[in-house]
């Protein structure tokens, strides 16, 4: 790929990642539109976790190319892939639990701002000023998120679902173009998992967002992605809309290891 299309906000071409020998993501491809809703499925080790490593910058890639809106971003370090408009959240909950829910927010919102050290200790007007629209910002962005009520309580003191609004909330307070869900909802009850993802429809209606979604559920996966993809040792084995996904016999055998049923997507 020498140039990217403008057309996609994404392009990824022939990506690959072993770690000693183990090919955990091969020849993955990838033309991602703005405002695109793509879901990517497959069992535990399948490479999923990994590409999103990949396309944010955790890890370098043994081979291929990974542009982002016309940038090769593929040897750039995570900063500056945040910088130009990938956020994350991830499987596993990171977030500065002592601190209170708006300080939270005000520690994304910060990471964008090139404030000096020496303005802090001055107090100079306009860091004053800045501060002052840092946390107007952030509790504006907490009400959105149904999080207003909960602004000076400790995070460590929220519920699982109100944690996970909250990481939702810092990466979208770095005002990504593309946003990557890592199992948003695991571990959520159903009433959760129906409230989350009426959130992120939302999201992605409102901000004209670009999402990549990694679930494990795949009802919720077929009910928001119109595009899915299926991965298995690393490789797609599978692309299409959910009916196509639904009956792939690779699907049906690599995700769910049996045929499928109604109760499967129940």
């Amino acid at each position: 790929m020498s140039s990217a299309e403008p057309s996609y906000l994404l392009q990824v071409e022939k990506l690959n990642k072993s770690f000693r020998g183990l090919q955990a993501v091969c020849d993955y491809d990838l033309k991602l539109a703005q405002g695109e809703f793509l879901g990517i499925i497959g069992p535990n080790g399948a490479g999923k976790t990994t590409l999103f490593n990949l396309l944010t910058g955790v890890v370098r890639p043994t081979s291929g190319r990974i542009d982002l809106a016309g940038v090769d971003i593929t040897q750039a370090r995570p900063e500056r892939i945040a910088r130009l408009g990938i956020a994350r959240t991830f499987q596993k909950l990171r977030l500065f639990k002592p601190l209170s829910v708006l300080e939270n927010l005000k520690v994304a919102l910060q990471t964008g701002q090139q404030t000096q050290l020496w303005q802090v200790f001055l107090s100079w007007p306009n860091f004053t000023a800045s501060e002052r629209d840092l946390t107007q910002q952030a509790r504006e962005l907490l009400a959105w998120l149904n999080l207003d009520e909960v602004n000076d309580a400790r995070a460590e003191t929220l519920s699982f679902g109100q944690q996970r609004r909250l990481e939702l909330a810092c990466a979208l307070a770095l005002s990504p173009r593309l946003l990557l869900l890592d199992e948003p909802v695991g571990g959520m009850n159903p009433n959760e998992t129906e409230e989350f993802m009426a959130l992120i429809k939302r999201i992605h209606q409102q901000l004209e967002l670009t999402i990549i979604l990694i679930e494990h559920n795949m009802q919720v996966v077929m009910d928001v992605c119109r595009r899915i993809q299926a991965l298995n040792y690393g490789e797609v084995i599978a692309e299409g809309d959910p009916a196509a996904i639904r009956q792939n016999p690779a699907v049906i055998e690599a995700y769910l290891g049996h045929a499928a049923s109604s109760a499967d997507y129940a």
